[in-house]
């Protein structure tokens, strides 16, 4: 008897607790944020490798030097090793000692992401526009 007491006791404490505990909507507030780069077709172009467009683009008077997502069109150049393009920039005015927003320089760049042919084109460039 004193067993069936104690667990009905029991039973009832758990009933109690249980009917008067609060429902805890722990869902987390799951709002995806996406984050937009906003980079100019001419970059775009220039990432992509694609010469046409930008040698199109120069001639309708594209400025070689615009910063897009803060970075020069030289940089996005020596960041994916576009020789033909890192070349044409250079001949079209591109200055080569500006900063981009993270403070790097487009022979940084070239250096960071391995891109030899690019960085050895920076380097030749900035030493004769040192001379």
């Amino acid at each position: 008897m004193k067993k069936t007491l104690i667990i009905s006791a029991m039973a009832l404490c758990f009933s109690v607790v249980t009917v008067n505990a609060k429902s805890v909507n722990s869902y987390l507030d799951y709002n995806p944020s996406t984050v937009v780069y906003k980079v100019n077709p001419f970059c775009v172009s220039i990432a992509k490798g694609d010469i046409e467009t930008v040698k199109k683009l120069i001639n309708l008077g594209a400025d070689v030097n615009a910063k897009s997502n803060g970075m020069t069109p030289a940089m996005y150049a020596a960041k994916f090793n576009r020789t033909e393009i890192l070349r044409l920039l250079i001949d079209s005015g591109a200055k080569l000692k500006v900063k981009s927003d993270k403070g790097m320089t487009a022979l940084k760049y070239a250096e960071i992401h391995k891109a030899k042919e690019a960085h050895e084109i920076l380097k030749d460039a900035l030493s004769n526009k040192n001379k």
